[in-house]
């Protein structure tokens, strides 16, 4: 049976007369990537700010790797990995020295393990901290979360400033983690990072979690978009009363259309034409997200 990392039970967590959190039950899997994802306020930073002591809940447990944070903390942080969403540090060192100082904080992180980091990623350690991008700061964030090989990362904004390739070396990177039996909790705004990355995602909505499924749950519960070409001319009759069809557009040889669950009886009605080209596409994870929300295309998403 699959152990929990992470387990919440009622979290609830108010600011005055804000309340960030209503009631959170939340529970993170070893050996997977949770995507952790909602619309600005909606209470994820507060979240993981509670399962390392930073913040303290209203009311409500959370347990992380078997582990009270309020008073085991001092023993939870040596397993852990955390990267926060603002990254600041003292700039007048060198990225080496201050990842160099972090290791000996942990009891020692072999000289050639930062080095193998910093090349994957490609930070130069010689360079002090102040004179580097936010992009660069960044890298050496990631690399002092993931250099001691924590049994959980906790990441927030963990890709923030980084380009496209080096995404892709950190999707890379958290599968490593999971293929050796370790956890990554992570919130993203970056939707292409969360889809390529997650084993399940969360989404959570002023403070409660509304959906966690797994990314090829939630493409299968959504509606998508087909286009069909055919060898001649055809009418809209035969596809209106299709189950799942809607939005049906036909002009000349084109069908457009959205279709919601399965595409066995659409089929069955396109096999009565000569159809030249098919095309079905899955709605990637921000129109996923937009369709639980029900919010438009401009709608703001961040994590």
């Amino acid at each position: 049976m699959t152990e929990t990392v992470i387990v919440t039970q009622g979290l609830t967590k108010a600011y005055g007369h804000t309340q960030a959190l209503r009631g959170l039950d939340l529970e993170v899997r070893q050996g997977e990537v949770f995507g952790f994802l909602g619309p600005n306020g909606s209470g994820k930073t507060t979240t993981i700010r509670i399962l390392l002591d930073l913040i303290r809940a209203s009311s409500g447990t959370a347990t992380v790797l078997g582990l009270d944070p309020r008073h085991d903390g001092v023993a939870l942080r040596r397993r852990l990995g955390y990267l926060e969403g603002d990254f600041v540090v003292d700039g007048r060192q060198t990225a080496g020295e201050l990842l160099r100082y972090l290791g000996h904080l942990r009891g020692g992180v072999p000289p050639a393990r930062i080095t193998e980091l910093s090349e994957r990623l490609g930070l130069e350690l010689d360079r002090k901290i102040k004179t580097l991008s936010k992009g660069n700061r960044q890298k050496v964030g990631l690399i002092q979360a993931f250099m001691h090989e924590p049994e959980l990362l906790i990441l927030d904004e963990p890709t923030s400033g980084l380009d496209p390739f080096l995404q892709q070396e950190f999707t890379a990177m958290t599968r490593e983690v999971t293929a050796e039996g370790r956890t990554v909790f992570m919130s993203s705004h970056v939707m292409s990072e969360v889809q390529k990355t997650s084993d399940r995602v969360g989404i959570l909505r002023d403070g409660v979690l509304t959906s966690v499924d797994t990314v090829e749950s939630l493409r299968a519960s959504t509606t998508r978009r087909v286009e069909v070409h055919f060898d001649r001319e055809v009418g809209p009759e035969a596809f209106a009363d299709v189950p799942g069809v809607s939005e049906l557009s036909v002009s000349g040889a084109l069908l457009r259309c959205r279709l919601d669950g399965p595409a066995d009886a659409l089929l069955k009605v396109l096999a009565a034409h000569t159809v030249v080209s098919l095309t079905s596409v899955e709605p990637d994870l921000e129109e996923l997200f937009m369709d639980r929300y029900g919010q438009g295309p401009d709608a703001e998403v961040s994590a």
